[in-house]
């Protein structure tokens, strides 16, 4: 059985069961993701990718779908992860990246995309055709948005069955915070009403293809969560009760909750709990990843001192130079900006790492601090999860394996939160 589809039903038969989504396309976050679900015997991983970052233009990753699908199982093949225990998920799949062509123009370019991904076996596809193009009003009308999101399925529908893929499980709904977090000043959220949710439903389930419909198994909705540079809005169960036991009586679905980064243990034990039994996870799992690489060079500017690679100074340089990713985000000046650029939960940075200079930078810190390890006192000063990891022997003083210890803390608290059954392993 698909192992979505056995997930969900588990989840609805009551089972305290949820599916975490890794929503992330850097390689140490991928590893650190396989070799996570392999200590801790997760039964599958979901890993996603967004239409921004990867499609057939290439993305911002510069990958098209099959490309990062053969991305993934090379890394699988390293770790030593069981490919039949991947599923790979399309996120926000539409004409998002097209919004500036004419809405036609837009959805034929969102049938190639949603073609490739099918093809290349990516089993959970986000219909989301929520963006106005540019000749479309704003907002853009929901009979509209489930119209388009019907043709995104047909043309799914007619991929699997020429590839010879599995079919795929579909996300729908598109009430969701801004990618990457608010850019604003956080103020309470509207909880998506029931109506909305179920309006939403029977709009797209008029439109889809019968044989299809069968296969979705999500709604996105707005539970109450959200975070911005600098702060996070937790889940308040008593807010979303409503909107948690509305979907009861709706067969083979449970509600997609995105923006959980940052969420504490018991919100997404509460959140999976309260039928949100699918959670996002991306800038979260970065932002620990860039906690543990600042961790690395404060170790080793006190190993090395003026030898060392000053890694940090330069990922901040090429930030500066090339303010393209964050200058839309982050409107500080001053030492006020330098500390958003590092530290804001929005995690702008995370689109920098595959820049040239920065790999160079990261690959001399590297091998630095493999030819001068850094001491058991160092490493317990700045990186104490992954020192308790080195003390119980489970991974080594390698850099690479210090960063991705620190990064498996956060998923952890997915991993308990979604499986019942592992929490005491985890």
């Amino acid at each position: 059985m698909n192992l979505l589809l056995d997930r969900v039903a588990r989840h609805k038969a009551g089972e305290d069961v949820g599916i975490y989504s890794v929503c992330s396309a850097h390689p140490m976050v991928i590893e650190s993701t396989l070799r996570h679900a392999l200590r801790r015997d997760a039964p599958f991983v979901l890993i996603e990718a967004t239409s921004n970052q990867v499609n057939q233009d290439g993305g911002y990753t510069g990958m098209k779908p099959a490309g990062f699908r053969d991305y993934v199982s090379q890394i699988a093949q390293r770790v030593g992860f069981p490919e039949e225990r991947i599923v790979l998920g399309g996120d926000h799949l539409g004409p998002n990246a097209w919004t500036s062509l004419s809405a036609e123009e837009a959805m034929e370019r969102s049938d190639v995309l949603i073609d490739q991904y099918v093809c290349a076996g990516f089993a959970k596809i986000h219909l989301d055709c929520s963006m106005s193009c540019a000749d479309d009003p704003v907002p853009l009308p929901e009979e509209t948005i489930a119209a388009r999101a019907a043709r995104l399925c047909r043309v799914a529908e007619a991929a699997y069955a020429d590839a010879g893929t599995q079919p795929p499980v579909y996300v729908i709904g598109t009430e969701v915070p801004v990618p990457g977090g608010a850019t604003e000043d956080l103020e309470p959220l509207q909880v998506t009403s029931p109506e909305a949710a179920h309006g939403t439903i029977a709009m797209h389930k008029e439109l889809f293809p019968t044989e299809a419909w069968d296969r979705v198994i999500a709604l996105v909705v707005q539970p109450g969560v959200e975070f911005d540079h600098h702060q996070v809005l937790d889940y308040r169960p008593e807010a979303a009760q409503e909107l948690s036991q509305s979907l009861d009586d709706v067969p083979g679905m449970v509600f997609e909750a995105h923006s959980t980064d940052y969420q504490t243990q018991e919100a997404l034990t509460a959140l999976v709990r309260d039928h949100f039994a699918i959670l996002k996870v991306g800038p979260g799992l970065t932002f620990a990843l860039r906690e543990a690489l600042w961790a690395l060079d404060a170790m080793e500017r006190d190993i090395l001192g003026e030898g060392a690679s000053n890694f940090r100074a330069r990922v901040l340089a090429v930030m500066n130079d090339n303010p393209g990713h964050w200058k839309k985000y982050y409107h500080s000046s001053g030492a006020d900006l330098q500390l958003d650029l590092q530290y804001s939960l929005s995690d702008r940075i995370r689109y920098y790492w595959p820049d040239p200079q920065i790999t160079q930078a990261q690959e001399e810190m590297f091998a630095n601090l493999r030819a001068s390890p850094p001491p058991l006192p160092l490493i317990s000063q700045y990186l104490p999860q992954s020192y308790a990891e080195l003390r119980e022997g489970t991974i080594t003083n390698d850099p690479a394996e210090l960063v991705m210890a620190h990064v498996m803390t956060t998923l952890d608290t997915y991993l308990q939160a979604t499986d019942a059954g592992d929490r005491s392993n985890a």
